[in-house]
C-alpha cells in the first residue's frame, strides 16, 4: 500500500491485491488485454495516416478519440468485451503520448509506437465501479465475482479507478487507486536524526546506529541461474524452429509449441519477484520504524542517476534502492505528521564534523579517518550522517 497525495481531509493511496480469476474469467481478461492492444494500435494507424497526408492539421483530442470508439465497436464487435472505460484510459494515453511528442522541444520524446503482443506488457486500467461483494470477492465489471485475496483493506475506501494485471510469474493482480480518511499521526518524540545513506549499509544515522542493506544474495542466484538456463532453452527452440523451416516440414514447430523455455521464463520471473517483494518489506518496516523514532529527518538530496552512471557501483547502488528508501520516508513522513528535510550533499564525508576542517576528498576504502587539525578519530558514514544534520540548520529543504 503506497500514500500517493492528500486532498482536504482524504488522502489517495494505492493498494495491490491478489486476483484468483476462474479459467472463464482468464480468458476474458486476456480477451481485455487484446482489445486494449488493438484499440491503441487502430487509433495511432489513423493518426499516423492523418498526420502524414496533412501536418499542419492538429492531433485529435482525447475526446474526439473516445468518440471514435462507438463506431470502431460496430465495425469490431469483440471489442463491447471490454470495460468500455479502459478503452477510454487508451484513448487518454495515446492523446498524452502525441502531446508529449509534439511538446518535447529536446528530441529526447518519440513518436508513439505500436503495441505488440510479444513485449507489452499485459493489462488494462478502468474507471468503473469497483464493488465488494464479500470478504474474498469483488464485482469487476465485465468479469462479474471473482476471488481475490482480503478486501479488509478496502473498508471505508473510495475506489476511483483500477489497474488488472497479469505478472510474467504467472499471478493475477488488482491495483486499486483509492480514497481514504488519513491515518492517525505517530507521536512526537522532540527527535531530530541525519541519515547517510551507503551500499553496505543502507541508513547510517548521526546517533551512531546502522542498518544494513537489503540482502537478497540467494533468490539473486537463483534469478541469474535461471535466466541463463532461459537463454539456452530459448536460442536453441529458435534453432529447431529454422531447422523445421528450412527443411519444409508438413507441420512446422513454433516457439510456443516449446515448453521448457517458457517453464525457464516463470521460474525466473518468480525468484526475481521474491527479491523485489523482499526488498520493498524490509524497506517499508525500516522506514516505518524511523518515522515513528524521529520527527525531522535529514538526508541528503542525491541525484541517483548520475550516481549509476559509475559502473563500479551501479549494481551496488541498485541493490541498495536509494530512491525507493526516500520516496517511502516522503509519503510516511507527510502520512504520520513528521518531517523531512534534504539538503546539499557537498563536502558531507570530507569535513570534520566536530571542528569543520575540510581535510579533502577521500577515497571509498577509507571508512575511518582522524582530523589533522582537532585529532578527532571520525567512522566516515557517521561523521557524513552528523555533518548532514548540522546542515540542516542552514540550508533546508522541505520534501
Amino acid at each position: 500500500m503506497i500514500f500517493i497525495k492528500r486532498r482536504g481531509n482524504e488522502c489517495a493511496k494505492r493498494i495491490k491485491l491478489r486476483l484468483y480469476p476462474n479459467q472463464t474469467q482468464q480468458d476474458q481478461l486476456w480477451q481485455m488485454f487484446g482489445n486494449d492492444r488493438f484499440v491503441w494500435n487502430q487509433m495511432l494507424a489513423m493518426m499516423n495516416e492523418r498526420y502524414q497526408n496533412n501536418k499542419d492539421l492538429p492531433f485529435l483530442s482525447k475526446f474526439k478519440l473516445d468518440y471514435l470508439l462507438k463506431p470502431l465497436k460496430q465495425e469490431y464487435p469483440f471489442l463491447k468485451s471490454s470495460d468500455s472505460s479502459s478503452l477510454q484510459v487508451v484513448n487518454a494515453s495515446l492523446y498524452q503520448a502525441w502531446k508529449n511528442f509534439f511538446n518535447d522541444k529536446t528530441g529526447k520524446v518519440g513518436k508513439p509506437r505500436f503495441h505488440s503482443r510479444k513485449y507489452l506488457k499485459n493489462s488494462y486500467t478502468g474507471k468503473s465501479l469497483v464493488r465488494i461483494a464479500s470478504r474474498r470477492y469483488l464485482k469487476m465489471p465485465k468479469l462479474g465475482y471473482i476471488k481475490t485475496s482480503k478486501t479488509d483493506i478496502l473498508k471505508d475506501t473510495k475506489i476511483k479507478r483500477y489497474t488488472v494485471v497479469l505478472e510474467p510469474t504467472g499471478k493475477y493482480y488488482l491495483s486499486l487507486q483509492v480514497e481514504t480518511n488519513p491515518v492517525k499521526p505517530f507521536k512526537q518524540t522532540g527527535k531530530k536524526v541525519g541519515i547517510d545513506v551507503g551500499v553496505t549499509d543502507l541508513a547510517i544515522l548521526s546517533n551512531g546506529l546502522k542498518y544494513p542493506s537489503f540482502d537478497g544474495s540467494y533468490y539473486e542466484k537463483q534469478a541469474i541461474s535461471w535466466q541463463k538456463k532461459y537463454s539456452r532453452r530459448r536460442h536453441s527452440a529458435q534453432l529447431l524452429c529454422l531447422q523445421d523451416k528450412n527443411r519444409k516440414v508438413l507441420n512446422p514447430r513454433s516457439l510456443g509449441s516449446f515448453l521448457n523455455w517458457q517453464k525457464a521464463q516463470r521460474t525466473k520471473a518468480v525468484y526475481q519477484a521474491k527479491v523485489a517483494a523482499q526488498r520493498k518489506d524490509y524497506l517499508y518496516k525500516l522506514t516505518t520504524h524511523l518515522v515513528k523514532q524521529y520527527d525531522v529527518i535529514v538526508i541528503e538530496d542525491l541525484k541517483v542517476k548520475n550516481l549509476q552512471k559509475n559502473h563500479h557501483l551501479a549494481k551496488s547502488i541498485a541493490n541498495a534502492s536509494w530512491s525507493m528508501f526516500r520516496q517511502m520516508l516522503k509519503y510516511k513522513c507527510q502520512w504520520y505528521g513528521k518531517k523531512l528535510v534534504a539538503v546539499d550533499p557537498k563536502n558531507t564525508s570530507r569535513i570534520c564534523s566536530k571542528c569543520g576542517y575540510n581535510s579533502g576528498e577521500k577515497p571509498l576504502n577509507i571508512r575511518e579517518w582522524s582530523c589533522s587539525k582537532c585529532q578527532t578519530h571520525h567512522d566516515r558514514d557517521i561523521n557524513a550522517a552528523i555533518n548532514i544534520l548540522n546542515k540542516s540548520k542552514a540550508c533546508i529543504v522541505e520534501l
